[in-house]
């Protein structure tokens, strides 16, 4: 149950607090007051749209806060959920639970286990079709709920497989597609024997051939210095050296060193001599190595940086075709898994088809009967269970409630009913027959009267008395005879204050509730009034 809500900077709600209680809590006042805009922050609350429009006039945010009794959710602290959303005029969203941080698509699904709000065009789960399946299943249980476990898994299952096929085999046509264009890779790269460190060698070749004429020119120079420099001087070095040598040990290492040095050098000068005689320009040899660059170049611009890259690429390419080619049993073992799934899925499914057909009948006279009290004795209510040809996750079916509500008239859809006074009824008639096995523990209604008077008002208030036994009701009505149903009377007025309107909510004693349920019933606060809403009051409480 909600205890307590907190409203800051909405329409010309200023800062309020309403401390809300067990059963059922009526919302009463005069047109303009802000009820309205107390279930719109309900509505803000439970993750519904926020415009910045319904942010008070030159306030800068909004604030919704709600503490919510709610022990079975797991974000509850000693049964309690803190709840709120804070909006501000430059679009920012803030939502937290417990003060967690949440998004505004999480909250509504932890809110909707806990809240649902009725108004006039607005029904959380009931408007839409998809739920009317799950609130079959759940009027009849204990007929369906093993059959669904058992199916659940098999559907798990089946929709694992069928992604598995379709991402593994395709058609025909795509494989073969998927074989030719791998086959063509692996053949392109093996066609060119890369060897790992040859793009470097065909760069240092190529390099030496577009630089021949400046490598031969320069090599020249070195031999002729050599041959006829160095060398010659060398020379002569090692025959003063030999003259001296024996005069000391000193001259004598040195001379064995010159004449070292002097072997080496004439060594380099015949291996330069051997580098300029090889240094020409090789007009073939460099259309090879260009040519041999190229194809590369192509291969890495397809399938790696590098030629270690290239060949990795070409192992996956390996792996992959033999992935396929081998695939075949593995398709083969899945396909006939899928086909014993289907067949036993099928069977299940048809069996959840027989029981919701024995729901259908039995949900169909309890509503019927319940829009019979509330004065809508032509009205029929159908529900539609259709056997399709593809499995979902609830079997075969799929599930539609419809209405007539006059003699003559076709079933249709809820969504296409048209008077706000019969939606009404409907969608309380649902309600009630649902209430019991429907764990949502707090129900608003917004103006759920709408368009209803006499004998079907008594009997609205009655029924939304009896569900107010297992659910915390919060309900807005203009009717006396529904707030006099009431457990607890809140009263919404507006007063200005400092050239400012703002919303004022007082819970009611007993003897303020019966005088605005005196002026609810004849628009002013009269003797006979005042008779009229103590007997609604006296025959009504506690019923």
């Amino acid at each position: 149950m909600i205890s307590n809500l907190h409203i800051k900077n909405i329409g010309i709600i200023d800062d309020i607090e309403i401390n809300f209680n067990n059963g059922f809590n009526v919302l009463t006042g005069e047109t303009g007051a802000g009820k309205t805009l107390i279930i719109d922050a309900l509505k803000i609350i439970a993750g519904g749209r926020f415009s910045k429009e319904m942010i008070r006039t030159g306030e800068t945010h909004s604030l919704v806060e709600a503490c919510i009794f709610f022990p079975e959710s797991t974000d509850a602290e000693d049964g309690n959920i803190i709840i709120s959303r804070e909006v501000f005029a430059n679009g920012r969203n803030t939502c937290k639970v417990n003060g967690r941080l949440v998004t505004v698509s999480e909250l509504k699904e932890i809110m909707q286990d806990m809240m649902d709000i009725h108004g006039q065009a607005d029904n959380q789960k009931l408007m839409d079709v998809a739920n009317h399946i799950q609130f079959l299943d759940n009027f009849f249980s204990d007929k369906i709920s093993l059959l669904k476990i058992e199916y659940a898994k098999m559907y798990e299952e089946y929709c694992h497989i069928t992604e598995d096929l379709n991402h593994n085999l395709g058609d025909d046509i795509q494989k073969q597609r998927m074989l030719d264009l791998l086959n063509y890779q692996l053949n392109e790269i093996e066609a060119a024997h890369l060897v790992i460190g040859e793009e470097d060698e065909l760069e240092s070749k190529r390099k030496i051939l577009l630089n021949s004429e400046k490598i031969s020119q320069n090599l020249n120079e070195i031999k002729q210095e050599l041959n006829d420099n160095a060398l010659d001087s060398l020379d002569k070095t090692v025959k003063y050296l030999s003259k001296i040598e024996s005069f000391s040990d000193e001259y004598h290492e040195k001379l064995e060193r010159v004449q070292e040095l002097y072997y080496e050098l004439e060594d380099v000068a015949t291996q330069m001599s051997d580098l300029q005689e090889n240094v020409e320009f090789d007009q073939e040899l460099s259309n090879t190595i260009e040519k041999r660059l190229d194809v590369i170049f192509s291969l890495k611009r397809k399938y790696g940086n590098s030629i270690e890259e290239i060949l990795r690429y070409q192992e996956s390419l390996v792996s992959q075709i033999e992935e396929i080619e081998n695939k075949e049993e593995y398709i083969k073992m899945q396909k006939e898994k899928l086909t014993i799934l289907t067949k036993e899925m099928r069977n299940i499914a048809l069996q959840m088809n027989e029981a919701r057909k024995e729901s259908c009948s039995v949900l169909e006279e309890k509503i019927n009967q319940e829009l019979f009290e509330l004065e809508m004795k032509n009205a029929k209510f159908s529900v539609c269970l259709t056997l399709e040809d593809s499995f979902n996750k609830n079997g075969l079916n799929k599930v539609e409630f419809l209405v007539s509500t006059n003699i003559g008239d076709g079933l249709k859809p809820l969504t296409k009913i048209a008077s706000g006074g019969e939606i009404s009824r409907i969608m309380l008639a649902i309600k009630v027959v649902l209430s019991d096995i429907d764990n949502t523990p707090i129900m608003i209604f917004d103006e759920i009267d709408t368009g209803i008077s006499g004998i079907a008002a008594m009997s609205v208030s009655s029924k939304i008395k009896n569900m107010a036994r297992n659910h915390q009701i919060i309900c807005v009505t203009h009717l006396a005879v529904v707030a006099a149903k009431a457990d607890h009377h809140y009263y919404i007025k507006k007063e200005i204050t400092l050239d400012r309107t703002k919303t004022i909510v007082k819970l009611l004693s007993e003897e303020e509730a019966i005088s605005e349920i005196a002026r609810i019933s004849s628009g002013e606060i009269t003797k006979i009034a005042l008779q009229h809403a103590q007997a609604l009051r006296s025959m009504n409480i506690g019923a």
